[in-house]
């Protein structure tokens, strides 16, 4: 039975796009996103039995920068804001485990569509920009001490600083997820260069340009403000504009 099922399944052959009527290809959306919303939530009920293990990860950067003695627990005011904490962690905490399996199942949606030759592409840039938005969160996570100290200190002493977690949680994941997002400037560059709309020559001829457009933006889009995750998300970008015009350069030679 098993060995006949196998086989009509191989039998079995995806429409062409192009042969697809339109009840079909919403019916395929439908179904993909049918997919990805049970991923979700699954992977949103796990995080809610995990909510503990996520607060005391997300909590660690506050008390790296507490005095030692002294307490690093979060404060909340309302009777709702606990239940509020707990379903933005397991709705974010859903969103990161099953980002694998939404992401497949767009990349699933569009491949039909797409040239052999884009196709090509499609997979590099689709791992590219996975991998520079982790390494933009990451870095996030990992100067975020930094930034909540400036907070803390151009308050001035005669504050006394009590957190509440929901506001903390939103200013954390807004600072990783725009370093994610700004990580995807160089993959934007190369897919302009691959179009024809930009060149690298022209790309080098814009550096002093970019540099001081990359150092206006990074300080305007940097949630905390201070100059030390000013400079960690600028210095990367510019980098990456650099890396940019070298990987044109040579997409080019190799057409």
């Amino acid at each position: 039975m098993a060995p006949q099922l196998l086989q009509r399944l191989r039998r079995r052959r995806r429409p062409e796009p192009d042969a697809m009527t339109l009840g079909e290809h919403i019916a395929e959306l439908r179904n993909r996103v049918l997919v990805a919303l049970a991923f979700f939530i699954v992977a949103a009920f796990v995080s809610w039995f995990l909510y503990p293990s996520i607060v005391h990860a997300l909590q660690h950067p506050y008390c790296q920068i507490v005095p030692k003695g002294s307490s690093c627990k979060f404060f909340i005011t309302g009777p709702l804001d606990g239940l509020a904490l707990h379903i933005k962690i397991s709705a974010y905490g859903g969103l990161f485990l099953s980002s694998p399996v939404i992401l497949w199942e767009i990349w699933r949606f569009i491949t039909p569509g797409l040239r052999r030759n884009e196709k090509r592409y499609a997979i590099p840039f689709i791992l590219a920009s996975i991998t520079l938005f982790s390494i933009g969160a990451g870095l996030a996570f990992f100067t975020f001490p930094h930034a909540l100290g400036f907070l803390i200190r151009i308050g001035g002493p005669s504050l006394q600083q009590i957190f509440d977690p929901v506001k903390y949680l939103s200013l954390i994941v807004a600072m990783m997820t725009i370093f994610g997002l700004t990580f995807l400037f160089p993959v934007v560059l190369v897919a302009l260069e691959l179009a024809g709309v930009l060149k690298p020559a022209s790309l080098a001829s814009w550096r002093r340009w970019a540099f001081v457009l990359i150092l206006l933006g990074a300080a305007v889009i940097t949630p905390s403000g201070d100059p030390v995750s000013m400079l960690v998300l600028a210095v990367p970008l510019y980098a990456f504009y650099e890396i940019s015009i070298v990987i044109g350069r040579l997409v080019r030679r190799s057409r």
